[in-house]
């Protein structure tokens, strides 16, 4: 006996495993559904981005990948910091083109929140003191770094400058967030060091563990959406 329509269509399990991220313009994000979850997510996981980004700072231990390479091609370039942070987000919006990525609010108030969750941060957080509390700082902050990354990701409202090549790349390459992650941190920081930049023990287990903890976070807080098309997703 054939089963029921309805045990038929359920026969198949939905990829609850996986996130599934959804390649979607500007309008195409506001229009979607699920705002009243997606809306706080995004901006808890670029307040948290904000504060945990301080946090690694704090530790002396060695800036993140992206601050090796600012770093170093500052001093290549007889820039300032600031000016050479600017630039390289130019550079990276630029790589947005061959990748196809789509901007959205996710792109605009990581530009507008992260730096100035950093800052507010630094207002209240104490300097770590001993050996021991800059471990703590940079355990604690990695993990922050990496759950508050997927959190403000999984909100599909479009990815920040940074991380939208991580998300171009996965979604063209179709290899795991945590291969594609993991290359660019190495990439970046390794291109820094070159110029110049400072690399420390906490710039490199930032570089080896932010992409597993990226792709061990993602499906967990991901917003499941309307399913799309196959070539407008892309999966862990």
């Amino acid at each position: 006996m054939a089963p029921p329509a309805s045990a038929a269509h359920t026969s198949t399990p939905a990829r609850h495993d996986q996130p599934l991220m959804t390649r979607m313009n500007a309008f195409a994000q506001i229009r979607a559904g699920r705002k009243a979850r997606r809306i706080p997510q995004l901006l808890v996981g670029l307040v948290g981005y904000g504060a945990a980004v301080m946090m690694l700072v704090r530790t002396g231990l060695g800036p993140a990948s992206w601050n090796v390479l600012t770093e170093g091609a500052a001093k290549a370039l007889g820039f300032s910091f600031g000016w050479t942070t600017n630039l390289i987000s130019v550079l990276v919006l630029l790589a947005w083109i061959p990748l196809r990525e789509l901007p959205g609010l996710g792109t605009l108030f990581n530009v507008a929140i992260v730096g100035f969750a950093a800052d507010a941060t630094a207002t209240v957080l104490p300097h770590p003191r001993g050996t021991l509390a800059e471990i703590g700082y940079l355990v604690l902050g990695l993990v922050a770094l990496a759950f508050f990354d997927a959190l403000y990701l999984g909100a599909q409202f479009g990815a920040g400058p940074r991380d939208g090549i991580m998300t171009g790349l996965v979604r063209l390459t179709r290899l795991p967030i945590a291969a594609v992650r993991t290359g660019i941190e190495i990439t970046v920081a390794g291109v820094g060091w070159f110029l110049g930049g400072t690399v420390g023990v906490g710039t490199v287990l930032i570089a080896l563990c932010m992409g597993p903890l990226v792709g061990y976070f993602l499906p967990r807080v991901a917003v499941r959406l309307p399913a799309v098309a196959a070539d407008e997703r892309f999966d862990r």
